[in-house]
């Protein structure tokens, strides 16, 4: 039986984090001594730490939060493709892996998965990408990166391309020794009320062929 295959990124005060965004801290803020019966974690952080998923509302004032999404987005098929040998996801480097339909999409790219260091540039999502994952029936896209569009970016096309086409956002997993292929995805936010994005334990396991 295929097992579950953790695609996250390990919070600690390691992880590298966007400039001046909040890092990730954990601190045992009170001790059993302290207290005589337990240890209590404390946790400060950027709600776009590690392995996440982006809200509308990231990006656009009036754009949904976290609670507003569909939860369904995050659990179920999804396909896995290599992308390394190009410099953006675009329509003619999808068109490459001949996806006949996909509801759920994680893209690898030629970035290391080193958490521990922050990326000079990455890989974006294009305007066409985005209207050709759309084609596909993509509902959500995960990429190997911290954005879908470049580092430098403020007008963030391939963020907006996205919302477009009604695309959920997932950044941050890890796929470095993940294999192309179909598997069932589980990405779940928390229930951050006023969230523009949120940390998630992102899993994916093999789906069997019967």
């Amino acid at each position: 039986m295929s097992q579950w295959i953790d695609i996250s990124q390990v919070l600690n005060n390691n992880l590298a984090h966007w400039p001046e965004d909040e890092p990730f801290h954990y601190d045992t803020a009170v001790t059993k001594e302290m207290s005589g019966s337990v240890n209590i974690g404390r946790i400060t952080t950027s709600a776009h730490i590690g392995t996440h998923v982006d809200a509308p509302f990231h990006f656009i004032n009036d754009g949904k939060r976290i609670l507003d999404l569909d939860i369904e987005r995050y659990i179920g098929p999804c396909r896995v493709v290599d992308l390394s040998g190009f410099d953006e996801i675009s329509e003619k480097a999808l068109k490459t892996k001949g996806i006949p339909h996909a509801e759920r999409l994680l893209i690898k790219t030629a970035l290391p998965n080193k958490p521990d260091r922050f990326p000079a540039e990455v890989s974006p999502i294009t305007a066409d990408g985005a209207a050709y994952m759309k084609g596909l029936g993509v509902k959500l896209v995960g990429v190997d990166t911290p954005s879908v569009d470049s580092i430098s970016s403020k007008d963030l096309a391939g963020h907006h391309a996205l919302y477009n086409h009604d695309i959920y956002i997932l950044e941050n997993v890890m796929l470095d020794q993940v294999e192309e292929g179909d598997y069932e995805l589980i990405a779940l936010p928390l229930a951050l009320e006023e969230g523009d994005g949120s940390p998630v334990r992102a899993v994916i396991k093999p789906i069997e062929e019967c």
